[in-house]
């Protein structure tokens, strides 16, 4: 069988992590990741462009998900199936940490009535693990498991500001920030400056940079050390609730919340 030709990204991580690491896993993994919400549909030349793997590799990847459940196929159109939640779910079962933030952000959203949720840093974006709302929401589709960039979310900033220098420069070296609304901080000495801002004040308050008519403001959750495990933010239409209010009002629900769940946190 001829040798399957090793992308870059596939050479630095086998060059990172010795022969133990498995390739096809990782593609596997790859080629999961790269269906999303402008990319649900795909054909197998658009996911092997957008992964940067060879056809045959994709196509074996793609022929072994389909066999067991996790993507199927009209015979040109490839989607993920339900059955992907599978892997979120298990997370959420072995995680203690996310059915304790699910508890609190469902209490936090109901005395504030506003969308509460909590997020962990992973890679450059933060993943939601905890999510609750009135039945009046923005930003619908936004869930458990949902991404988006660490630099423009408020839960993204407080995050970053629990990293030390080295970490923090080298996140802002490698990101390319993008004006995700006319309100987004793209440039990097400024994302730096607000980062360090928020970590003296201990929140960040992020006004309408990674959703129009949208501003949330979040805490960190330290665990016994002090180092962040978490985030916890609070959100509302910008036409309701003023930028002083959201200091005053949210800032010592989530303070509070944060200080009760720093001594469960492991």
């Amino acid at each position: 069988m001829p040798r399957v030709r090793r992308s870059e990204t596939d050479q630095q991580l086998v060059d990172e992590h010795g022969p133990d690491f498995s390739e096809a896993l990782a593609r596997g993994l790859r080629v999961i990741s790269a269906f999303g919400a402008e990319r649900r549909l795909m054909t197998l030349a658009d996911v092997a462009r957008v992964v940067d793997l060879p056809r045959a590799t994709v196509r074996r990847a793609l022929y072994t998900l389909d066999c067991l459940g996790y993507v199927r196929s009209d015979g040109r159109l490839f989607q993920l199936t339900p059955k992907v939640l599978s892997l979120a779910t298990a997370y959420l079962a072995s995680n203690s940490l996310s059915a304790t933030l699910q508890q609190t952000v469902e209490q936090i959203s109901a005395q504030l009535n506003e969308a509460c949720s909590a997020a962990i840093l992973d890679g450059d974006d933060i993943v939601f693990i905890a999510r609750a709302g009135p039945t009046r929401m923005l930003g619908v589709g936004v869930d458990v498991g949902y991404r988006i960039p660490a630099y423009c979310s408020s839960m993204g900033r407080v995050l970053l500001g629990g990293l030390d220098e080295k970490d923090l420069a080298a996140f802002l070296d490698r990101i390319r920030p993008e004006p995700l609304t006319p309100h987004t901080l793209v440039d990097r000495a400024a994302l730096q400056a607000a980062i360090h801002r928020d970590r003296e004040r201990g929140y960040s308050l992020v006004d309408q940079e990674a959703e129009v008519g949208y501003r949330s403001l979040a805490v960190p959750v330290r665990r016994y050390d002090g180092r962040i495990v978490c985030a916890l933010n609070a959100g509302a239409n910008a036409d309701r609730v003023a930028v002083d209010r959201m200091v005053e009002s949210f800032f010592p629900v989530l303070r509070d919340a944060a200080t009760v769940l720093g001594p469960q946190m492991i």
